[in-house]
């Protein structure tokens, strides 16, 4: 499965329950089903992997990707999240 990286930002404080990160592979198909979450034992500016092994969100697309160009991942939380969310994503056609 083809796979890669992304990030999420939530923005500062307060926060937002809701955000989403465009992500692009020339090697994408229409009709790829794909699936993102949070990286658990990851890093970002903001966040610690332990922060990262607790972040629950809810990850979907926006639409069905596009043929050789990507699409974008929108993630949803029931609570407000801030900062920055390292994420990864996989698909297959």
């Amino acid at each position: 499965m083809p796979t890669g990286t992304a990030t999420l930002d939530f923005g500062a404080f307060p926060g937002s329950n809701e955000a989403s990160v465009a992500f692009s592979d020339a090697t994408i198909g229409a009709g790829a089903k794909v699936e993102a979450f949070i990286m658990a034992n990851d890093t970002t500016s903001d966040h610690t992997a332990a922060d990262h092994r607790y972040a629950g969100q809810f990850f979907s697309l926006t639409a069905a990707p596009n043929a050789g160009v990507g699409g974008t991942i929108y993630a949803r939380s029931i609570h407000k999240m801030q900062g920055t969310w390292a994420v990864r994503y996989v698909w297959a056609d």
